[in-house]
């Protein structure tokens, strides 16, 4: 059994800061690629960065330069610092994870719970 927990959610004013994390535990071999998405109401769930084992990152255009998406591989932890929020950033963010349980397993994906972030002033 895999979990990803997710924390940091919260209410902040536009101009803003928060911090996400997320943290995989359970019968993990190895993590591929993490990320993070978010879905507002209405709306489809989109990307809004993701990061490789290696650490090369990906970044939706509507956060680039204000996101920044980083990980822990000996803590299978993944961590998104928002600043300079905006209402528009306003949704549940889930943690998402590409991994596989053992050496000869298919890697699949799995995911957090979501935590709300609210953007209001």
């Amino acid at each position: 059994q895999v979990q990803l927990v997710e924390s940091g959610g919260g209410l902040v004013q536009p101009g803003g800061s928060l911090r996400l994390s997320c943290a995989a535990s359970g019968r993990i071999f190895s993590i591929n690629t993490m990320g993070w998405y978010r879905q507002a109401p209405g709306k489809e769930r989109e990307l809004v960065a993701s990061i490789a084992n290696a650490g090369s990152t990906n970044y939706a255009d509507s956060v680039k330069g204000r996101f920044t998406i980083s990980r822990d591989n000996a803590k299978n932890t993944v961590y998104l610092q928002m600043n300079s929020l905006k209402p528009e950033d306003t949704a549940v963010y889930y943690c998402n994870a590409e991994l596989r349980q053992t050496s000869y397993g298919r890697y699949g994906n799995y995911w957090g719970q979501g935590t709300q972030v609210t953007v209001s002033s």
